[in-house]
């Protein structure tokens, strides 16, 4: 075809003398001398030109057959991608010359393989045939594309090969100097990559400067999945990487998927960066769409709200719509997380916990003892009594009451306190929390804040068996146990209670007639104190002695029928979220305080801080007291 072409074209340069074909007729072939004197000077000129144009003739039909040998390359490669086993890599290795292209796809297949097929790399890593196409790569390494170096590096090491190799030093270079021409997904999928398997000083660094790239170029990312990625696996490397992070992950949040969702707020769960914006966008998202959640990632979101505590009704009530239909299906582990995570929340869905309950009723045989106490210690925290309660707790004593013993310590005295707030807390519990032998363990660590919590907690569980088990036989804490100076440290005075101290000030004009902040044995504190007399007119309360404090001063006991009175104020905290039922450990204070002989006056937050005036919360505390008062007359 080329001949035809350049016959053309003289035939359009040099007119009809060279219009006949290139080989010669019949009548020239005679002796070459004679041919040549026979020659007119215009034949002579034309063969002249057509010997030239035969050796432009041979010199394209070369380039040619050049261009006809790349499909040889095109087969290699072929070769390459379709082996299947490390002997046929090693075979196109020994029969065939590789350029470092190829044996770098060599390299990168013989990794695909290894890892699908689990066979042994040792041998592979000390065959021969592997060595000479690594020599291969080794020997022409600036001339690898960009593309090739970090599959390259990546199948090294899962190869196993020695991460001090010459090679693998060599290469890691390479990438080092190349970093700045690297596109930002690919310095990115490499910071990944040695942010899990970064074992040497080199690859430290390389990791390192991988960081500060992403904080220079972060505004070249675009795609909202590799944002997510990237807040997942590299954020936490980087404060500032992770802040630049979310600002694009604002900018791109109404693209996100439900499985970018996930790993946005996964990775704040996991760095406790509570970034209201960004929850609010990826809230917002999944109100709007109609995102059909997995349970995977129902479980994830639900964790996430419970550990950063943000609170989102809709997002919840959706979360827990789409997971009472997949409960069957669900390990009890996750049901497990689930509850945990609304008891972080203090979100009580009824319909969503009567399903949990009746999880646990029809799995009961085989349900994990530690899932058991996540429900009994957000039952309790939640204050939430199942409607089939006997059962459910008939259950749960025969669960705990043989693995109770095994557990940590510090569960144990959870799970038993968990059982006072419920009120099913039985006997030989108590005997075995308020026995020397365990309390003593709690009694040492009274100093840390943890220790005190806890420290706390055994005096609530003492209260219980003073005051709500009639037939507790013993024993109870010693009276060294109940030392005013291991009260947990005092916070500041919350608004609801100096507002109250403000009004009492004014309804009640002796101080000897009040007492605020007083630190009960029982383990809870009131925010204000007095005695009333059978007309209900205060009385002086220093005056009689006060078994709930730690030092009870007087010894003279109450008059007949006068009543000690305690204002318990309800902040906002105390409440179930958007309810106005309290949590379990206030209700149970309220018990212990009634049973203890006090009139419980309570202040919620919700009615006493909403009064704008003194004279109408005056009136307020006023008429509250009068309630109590009649109710008690009335039994």
């Amino acid at each position: 075809m080329a001949a035809r072409l350049v016959q053309r074209y003289c035939r359009q340069l040099f007119g009809a003398s060279i219009s006949a074909p290139l080989t010669a007729p019949t009548s020239v072939l005679v002796p070459a001398c004679k041919t040549v004197i026979a020659r007119k000077p215009q034949a002579a000129l034309a063969s002249l030109h057509i010997s030239s144009l035969s050796r432009q003739t041979d010199k394209l039909s070369f380039e040619v057959q050049q261009v006809d040998s790349c499909p040889k390359d095109k087969d290699i490669n072929e070769l390459i991608a379709t082996a299947s086993d490390p002997e046929d890599l090693f075979h196109i290795v020994t029969y065939h010359s590789l350029n470092e292209k190829q044996a770098s796809s060599v390299i990168i297949q013989l990794s695909r393989i290894m890892k699908v097929k689990t066979l042994e790399k040792k041998n592979v890593l000390k065959d021969l045939r592997f060595k000479q196409a690594l020599s291969i790569v080794n020997s022409k390494l600036s001339q690898l594309w960009n593309g090739i170096l970090l599959p390259l590096l990546k199948s090294l090491c899962s190869l196993g090969m020695e991460r001090n190799t010459r090679e693998l030093r060599l290469l890691k270079q390479e990438i080092h100097w190349r970093l700045k021409r690297l596109n930002i997904g690919q310095v990115a999928n490499l910071a990944k990559f040695l942010a899990v398997n970064r074992k040497t000083e080199d690859e430290y660094k390389l990791l390192s400067e991988c960081v500060r790239q992403l904080e220079l170029r972060w505004t070249e990312i675009e795609n909202p999945a590799f944002v997510a990625t990237l807040m997942m696996k590299i954020g936490h490397l980087s404060g500032i990487l992770m802040d630049h992070l979310e600002d694009k992950a604002l900018e791109v949040a109404e693209k996100f998927s439900a499985a970018d969702i996930q790993k946005v707020a996964l990775a704040l769960a996991v760095q406790n960066r509570r970034s209201v914006p960004l929850l609010q966008a990826i809230s917002y998202q999944l109100v709007q769409k109609e995102f059909v959640l997995s349970t995977d990632i129902l479980v994830d979101l639900i964790y996430v709200y419970g550990k950063l505590n943000f609170h989102q009704f809709q997002v919840l009530q959706k979360l827990a719509s789409q997971l009472q239909g997949r409960l069957s299906e669900m390990p009890p582990r996750d049901i497990g997380r689930c509850l945990r995570s609304f008891s972080y929340l203090k979100w009580l869905n009824l319909l969503i916990f009567e399903n949990f309950t009746e999880y646990f009723l029809d799995n009961a045989d085989s349900f994990p003892a530690f899932v058991l106490y996540n429900y009994v210690m957000t039952f309790a925290h939640l204050n939430f009594q199942p409607s089939k309660a006997e059962r459910f707790y008939e259950l749960v004593h025969e669960k705990i009451g043989d693995h109770l013993g095994t557990i940590d310590p510090h569960m144990q005295l959870d799970v038993v306190w968990s059982l006072c707030v419920l009120q099913q807390v039985k006997t030989p519990y108590l005997v075995k929390m308020l026995s020397p032998q365990f309390c003593n363990q709690f009694l040492a660590d009274n100093q840390s804040t943890k220790g005190r919590g806890y420290l706390l907690r055994l005096w609530h569980i003492n209260a219980t068996a003073m005051l709500e088990s009639p037939d507790y036989p013993g024993p109870f804490l010693p009276p060294e146990a109940l030392n005013e100076t291991w009260w947990p440290e005092q916070r500041k005075i919350s608004p609801g209670s100096q507002c109250l101290q403000e009004v009492l000030d004014q309804l009640v004009k002796d101080n000897d007639h009040k007492r605020y902040n007083v630190q009960t044995i029982y383990g809870w504190p009131l925010a204000a104190e007095m005695v009333l007399n059978s007309d209900g007119e205060p009385l002086p309360v220093k005056d009689f002695a006060a078994p709930h404090m730690f030092h009870p001063g007087s010894t003279q006991p109450l008059p007949p029928d006068a009543k000690r009175v305690a204002f318990l104020v309800w902040e906002f905290p105390n409440y179930v979220s958007r309810s106005k039922d309290l949590l379990g450990r206030f209700v149970m204070a309220r018990r212990h305080l009634q049973a203890a002989g006090f009139l419980v006056v309570d202040v919620p937050y919700y009615e006493f801080m909403d009064l704008s005036t003194g004279p109408q919360k005056t009136a307020y505390l006023k008429s509250k007291l009068s309630k109590v008062l009649a109710e008690e007359m009335a039994k």
